[in-house]
């Protein structure tokens, strides 16, 4: 055996980060700009590295508390922070707009998604990040959600019924064979939503039920018989060769009630971004074109972002990277595996209009 092939053998599996971690009662999303300066892009890459330890020191305080941090960066940080070829499917979210539908894309180079059974564990972390931070960043968003009753959203909803969990949730959300150079990681997309409940709540609560998809006391799913094309689990539901293919969801709520702001905060993990997308094209623009998720009659995103979540392993290390050439992207940034994987992809390929989605053999298919 080579001594290249005798460690390969020897190395440990990357270790991922807390992507697939059981859903938790309060969460602080925390997304971030990083200044055009060369010594604000150091600062950022040696808080990457150190964010696992500023988690073990917060957490520490209450062990029951269950705090974790996920960081994702985004595809305009990723040749200032790492040097690294790109992630096939690392890319500017894509903007999906349909009539008065419109999915928008905002900046965002860093994501920080806490998460743990207190909000005070989640508040400190976030404050230890932006103090680390140390005046390198803007904060382009910042939202703290809650858990409201039985895992619902401010519709009335039960929301992540069909969540996959344990080894389910580690195949739809972390990546495989399929990118070996980033195995580990997985790719998140966050939108923020905010909802018209005044509008909402005048709809007839069978008439709601049809838009989601599901009975809203029960949580039962309606069936085919009666359930729409156009409703969102229907859309939602992405087919392939005959299988289901999953993300991983922990969407909160949010709110200000003084300032009439109500909320759902979407985060959607998965092994390719191809997948979320979808899900998207089929809600904004419709599957077929025209055939939209009513629910963006009441609710609308006023933010959408992409990042890549890398492993841990490759995570704790940010600090021995440094800056590549500016402008890199996926299938350009040198001779890694990764950039060779089918879904990769630019932003400009991925600009959608009504039926344009190009998303390789990966289609939606609405359920009846």
């Amino acid at each position: 055996m080579s001594t290249d092939a005798a460690a390969a053998v020897a190395a440990p599996p990357a270790e991922p980060q807390a992507v697939i971690a059981p859903l938790t009662g309060a969460a602080i999303f925390l997304v971030v700009v990083i200044n055009p300066d060369a010594a604000s892009a150091d600062t950022a890459r040696d808080l990457c590295a150190d964010v696992s330890a500023l988690v073990r020191a917060v957490g520490f305080r209450d062990l029951t508390g269950h705090l974790t941090c996920v960081t994702g960066v985004g595809a305009s940080a990723w040749d200032r922070l790492t040097g690294l070829p790109w992630p096939a499917g690392l890319h500017p979210f894509p903007e999906f707009r349909a009539g008065s539908r419109h999915a928008v894309s905002t900046p965002g180079d860093l994501l920080f998604h806490i998460r743990a059974t207190r909000m005070d564990l989640c508040f400190e972390l976030a404050e230890q990040i932006i103090t680390s931070l140390d005046g390198a960043v803007s904060v382009a968003d910042e939202v703290h959600g809650f858990a409201y009753f039985d895992e619902r959203d401010l519709l009335g909803f039960v929301d992540g019924t069909e969540n996959p969990t344990g080894e389910a949730a580690a195949r739809a959300a972390l990546i495989g064979a399929e990118e070996p150079a980033y195995t580990g990681g997985s790719y998140v997309i966050v939108q923020k939503y905010l909802h018209d409940l005044a509008a909402w709540n005048a709809v007839p609560v069978e008439e709601q039920e049809k838009i989601i998809g599901r009975t809203k006391l029960s949580d039962i799913e309606l069936d085919d018989s009666v359930k729409p094309s156009s409703a969102h689990n229907a859309l939602t539901t992405i087919v392939v060769d005959g299988e289901e293919i999953d993300i991983v969801r922990d969407n909160m709520p949010f709110g200000q009630v003084g300032a009439g702001e109500y909320g759902t905060y979407f985060i959607g993990y998965a092994r390719s971004p191809a997948t979320t997308e979808q899900m998207m094209a089929n809600m904004f623009i419709g599957s077929p074109p025209g055939n939209y998720d009513r629910i963006l009659d009441f609710s609308r995103p006023v933010t959408g972002s992409l990042f890549f979540v890398p492993s841990q392993t490759l995570l704790d290390d940010f600090d021995s990277l440094g800056p590549g050439q500016a402008g890199v992207g996926p299938g350009q940034g040198g001779d890694s595996q990764a950039s060779d994987n089918s879904d990769g992809r630019s932003a400009a390929r991925l600009q959608a209009g009504a039926g344009s989605l190009n998303i390789g053999s990966l289609r939606g298919v609405a359920s009846t």
